[in-house]
């Protein structure tokens, strides 16, 4: 069965599907089985493709230092083959699976990516709660503002010249209102 109408005989496919056999003039092939479906049929569940499996992400945490580890695409055998390979390589530290926490005594909160701060002053990583330099005795250098030598005076004069305080004391000549010259 190809597909396409006697006019148009390589236009189109037909779905594979057992029960469906609908000619489909935008068809899908599955990424997974490599067989031909209508928009009906498209997906993994609705044609039962059984090698969906193969697409999916799967990540296998280790038991002993906490690391992800991607499987993606092997089978149980293998991804169990993957974990035992990794437990016996360097790279599996049981040093690594303790959580940081809160560096404020008594506070036993597990530092996440989301509930962790970093002290501007003292540099210390603290969690939310903790996160000011008063709450968590900062001892580090505080920042304050530079004090600038000269005093900066352009803005009170400008103030004093537009309260027109200093508006009449500069001195120039303007001719009276009460003798008009002409020049012709």
């Amino acid at each position: 069965m190809t597909g396409g109408t006697e006019a148009f005989p390589d236009l189109g496919r037909h779905c594979q599907h057992p029960d469906c056999n609908q000619l489909d003039f935008l068809p899908f092939t599955c990424n997974a089985c490599s067989k031909i479906f209508c928009l009906e049929h498209r997906s993994y569940k609705s044609h039962e493709c059984p090698n969906s499996e193969i697409t999916n992400r799967k990540v296998s945490v280790c038991e002993i230092c906490s690391v992800a580890i991607e499987t993606t695409g092997h089978g149980v055998d293998e991804e169990k083959k993957i974990l035992e390979t990794h437990q016996k390589s360097k790279e599996c530290d049981p040093r690594k699976k303790k959580k940081p926490t809160c560096s404020v005594r008594r506070c036993k909160e597990v530092l996440t990516f989301s509930n962790k701060a970093s002290c501007k002053s003292c540099g210390i990583q603290t969690c939310l709660k903790h996160r000011f330099p008063a709450d968590h005795a900062c001892c580090g250098p505080m920042v304050t503002p530079p004090v600038s030598v000269a005093p900066n005076l352009k803005l009170p004069n400008t103030l004093a010249a537009r309260r027109g305080e200093d508006c009449g004391s500069t001195s120039k000549a303007t001719p009276s209102p009460s003798a008009p010259t002409l020049k012709a």
